[in-house]
């Protein structure tokens, strides 16, 4: 057997790594130079830093599996730490160190900048969704969702609304309400290791794309970085790349919006779908300026997350913001969202001095928009031996790396069951 993976994001280097392990050799061909897909490395006036900022959970058991594989020590390249949601003069709530499903319970119970009934409401809401197995027939908006438990509207602005939008990169008026359930299902509702932060303390290509890489090539499999796939051509001996060169199977593991033309006959299944941006602004301070934490909430700001790549990646007074999904940031002049995201970084940080310099990075379409009852299509194609694989592809999961990696794991193993059937 041959194997193809096109695309050497997370869904296609966990892919090639689950395949590998399983005694297959791939080739892998990437457009770029640079590996990790939407959630990878880029160099910014001689410092690296992320095309996005991204957080994991201690949920993402793929994720975390695959990166012991391929000699990416989760304890030594992330920073765990128990939930912790600060939106600070606002409202703090801190995941105890006690055993499921008392830690959450404590969290809410001694969540400062919510009243008792709102914490009564939260602590309710989900046990209504572990009574009906956290599904929600029919799917509606979680905007929706929240209406109809009469979930008060100062704790949905707080909690649920900023999980929503940061786990499912999509406004609460529009994004599945069963999604959030499943996220929350294996996270504030699981372990209570499964609720951890796990906060990058290096880039996002170290992380898992470029020791995947080596574990490819040094197991005699061929990474052809800087190699866009421009023609896939399916032929009585196979599928061929670019003219040349004959796979038995093929992994398509680009975007969603690069099908059309690598494979038209699998436009259709997600024409339908909408796209959702990432904005991420840099801005670099005397090496002396930190946040009180990490990872801290902006309530009502511009920016919604604040991340201190001083105390996680050693980038001393390099605070990263993040801004999921659409509003009215898009609108604004670069050099006015960065003054106003330093306007709010100065409420948190006395005496900030202006920033040295400032970079703003946006992915138009960092995630497909994820809708009620969205139809994403399945990992196994209609055309033979050629499967999907990416963080769009149908699973319970939204657009996350742990999303992506899943979707790679389940497409090296359709892969397995084909050369084994």
């Amino acid at each position: 057997m041959t194997i193809a993976i096109i695309g050497a994001g997370y869904a296609g280097l966990a892919a090639a790594v689950e395949l590998i392990r399983n005694g297959q050799s791939v080739e892998v061909f990437e457009a770029s130079r640079s590996l990790g897909g939407r959630a990878r490395a880029v160099e910014i006036d001689g410092l690296t830093v992320d095309n996005g900022q991204h957080i994991l959970l201690g949920a993402y058991s793929e994720t975390l599996r695959l990166m012991r594989i391929v000699g990416a020590d989760p304890q030594r390249l992330l920073k765990r730490l128990p939930l912790h949601l600060e939106f600070p003069g606002e409202m703090r709530l801190v995941a105890q160190r006690l055993p499921a499903p008392l830690h959450m319970l404590a969290a809410l119970l001694l969540a400062t900048g919510l009243d008792w009934p709102e914490k009564w409401a939260a602590i309710q809401l989900m046990r209504q969704l572990q009574r009906t197995q956290f599904r929600i027939t029919p799917d509606v908006s979680v905007t929706t969702w929240l209406e109809q438990n009469k979930t008060p509207s100062h704790q949905r602005r707080l909690l649920w609304e900023p999980l929503c939008i940061a786990a499912l990169n999509t406004p609460a008026e529009n994004a599945s309400a069963q999604v959030l359930a499943n996220v929350l299902r294996d996270s504030l509702a699981a372990s209570r290791a499964a609720s951890d932060l796990l906060l990058p303390q290096v880039d996002l290509s170290t992380l898992f794309p470029e020791p995947a890489a080596a574990f490819i090539t040094q197991r005699g499999s061929v990474i052809h970085r800087g190699q866009r796939v421009t023609d896939l051509q399916r032929t009585d001996q196979g599928w061929h790349i670019n003219g040349r060169g004959t796979f038995t199977q093929v992994v398509l593991a680009v975007a969603a919006y690069h099908l059309a033309a690598l494979a038209p006959e699998l436009q259709a299944t997600v024409e339908h779908f909408a796209w959702e941006p990432i904005v991420t602004s840099y801005l670099t301070y005397p090496a002396n300026v930190r946040l009180p934490q990490p990872m801290l909430g902006v309530a009502d700001g511009t920016a919604q997350w604040l991340f201190d790549r001083g105390q996680l990646c050693g980038q001393t007074g390099l605070i990263a913001a993040v801004i999921s999904a659409r509003g009215r940031h898009l609108d604004l002049p670069t050099a006015e969202l960065e003054s106003r995201i330093h306007a709010e970084i100065a409420r948190i940080v006395p005496h900030l001095p202006p920033p040295l310099r400032t970079q703003t990075i946006t992915e138009k379409r960092a995630t497909f928009a994820c809708t009620p009852n969205l139809r994403r299509p399945a990992t196994k194609t209609a055309l033979p031996g050629l499967c999907l694989a990416g963080d769009y592809v149908s699973s319970d999961y939204p657009a996350t790396i742990e999303g992506a990696v899943r979707s790679g794991v389940n497409a090296a193993r359709s892969v397995l069951d084909s050369i084994n059937g």
